[in-house]
């Protein structure tokens, strides 16, 4: 069996195969051969999997984002954040930083970020006097605090896989998010210092209100989806409806920059989104069963015993093959492919499954801008037009400050279980 579960799936992902169809066949080639059961519980399966309350979410943090991005709000978020940073040496990159966060507790989604800010940020770096490199790795990298700072798409995958609490997930990584952010605004900084880059000025509290009721409406969509959650007047289910109708309301009525027809244009692109995405959630459910009824997991726990390491080495040698998976795969892809491998490995060795959530978003994130297949990099290369080899310089600081505060999210438990624990 271990060639059909194992094997086969490599081998496949190797030749290029799309990930649902590698796990799919994956999937129905282990029923034919080693299983006494009908080819149809294959189906059966895959529905069961797509039959969770908490899943709905998907479509509608998705199409939130979406909505988001393309109705003026992006804008009105960069410029809040501008005004705030206006007297900071590196205070365009640090915008941008600061944009990619509040947005990113919009959409939860790390390429539609990158896309819906850079496209505002980026060329006001470049007349400023930014080289390409650095304005292009600034965009790319920070898109992945989107991932990490609820409400974020893989924690609520994550979360599914291992039948744990969305709200503990969000919880989890409030903390990982904002120092994330922190971590990049202080290299940002410490750059504008080393070059001698002047502020751009123009602070005042004046313009910082100003802004801020241009911008009201817009900032309102995290208070609203995590504010709701958090007081227990709704799910995060719920509360991703109540923002999509928040979302089209603020759009379309208040600041008037969608129509009908682009609203549709809208929920067209994030049907599709969603569709990528669940029809390899229903798949990856097949191989799950099979891995659980296999006893492939079990074995799999036993045999990290026997390797007698300790949590910490444990947690070091996951990180790594993590970093390594983000780099080649996608994470909502990852996620689900991984999760029921992992997740008894580390309850084996007494590790928080939640914390463990975390690491595992963060490890898959990184992936997200890291060569050669890290998808902000292609969102990047498409938006400002830069060649690959730019913006692979431009991100290389990136990472290695991204690794830097993985390990210390990993060796610091606290820092994501803390505020789950008030």
């Amino acid at each position: 069996m271990i060639w059909t579960l194992a094997v086969l799936p490599v081998l496949l992902l190797i030749l290029g195969f799309p990930v649902f169809l590698v796990l799919l066949t994956a999937a129905a080639v282990s029923v034919l051969i080693h299983f006494n059961v009908p080819p149809t519980i294959l189906h059966q399966v895959m529905f069961g999997t797509l039959d969770s309350y908490a899943l709905l979410a998907v479509p509608f943090f998705i199409f939130v984002g979406e909505i988001m991005g393309s109705g003026g709000v992006s804008r009105r978020l960069v410029n809040w954040c501008n005004a705030l940073f206006a007297n900071f040496r590196g205070g365009l990159p640090i915008t941008s930083v600061a944009a990619c966060t509040v947005f990113g507790a919009i959409s939860g989604s790390s390429p539609a970020t990158v896309a819906a800010i850079g496209r505002i940020t980026y060329q006001p770096m470049r007349t400023a006097g930014y080289s390409e490199r650095f304005a292009s790795g600034v965009l790319t990298s920070s898109g992945v605090i989107a991932n990490i700072i609820p409400p974020s798409v893989a924690m609520i995958l994550y979360a599914t896989s291992a039948q744990e609490s969305v709200v503990q997930l969000f919880t989890a990584g409030i903390l990982p998010g904002i120092l994330f952010s922190a971590a990049f605004m202080a290299y940002i900084y410490w750059r504008a210092l080393r070059d001698g880059l002047a502020a751009p000025g123009g602070f005042s509290w004046g313009r910082v209100g100003q802004e801020t009721r241009k911008g009201a409406l817009a900032l309102g969509m995290p208070v609203i989806i995590l504010g709701g959650i958090y007081s227990g007047v709704f799910s995060p289910t719920e509360a991703a409806g109540v923002a999509c109708v928040y979302a089209i309301a603020v759009t379309m009525l208040a600041y008037r920059e969608i129509d009908l027809p682009g609203l549709f244009r809208v929920a067209a692109g994030s049907a599709t989104r969603t569709a990528q995405i669940l029809v390899i959630v229903a798949c990856s459910g097949v191989f799950s069963w099979l891995l659980t009824t296999s006893g492939a997991a079990p074995r799999l726990v036993a045999w990290f015993s026997a390797l007698d390491v300790s949590p910490l080495v444990a947690l070091l040698l996951i990180n790594i093959f993590l970093l390594i998976v983000g780099a080649v795969i996608d994470t909502a892809s990852a996620i689900l492919l991984l999760t029921p491998l992992l997740v008894p490995i580390v309850k084996a060795l007494g590790i928080d499954p939640v914390h463990f959530g975390i690491i595992m978003t963060v490890n898959l994130s990184i992936g997200m801008f890291t060569p050669p297949f890290g998808l902000n990099i292609f969102v990047a290369q498409a938006v400002f037009g830069s060649e690959l080899r730019t913006i692979y310089a431009g991100i290389a600081p990136y990472i290695a400050i991204s690794i830097l505060v993985l390990f210390i999210i990993t060796y610091v438990p606290g820092l994501s279980l803390w505020l789950t624990q008030l």
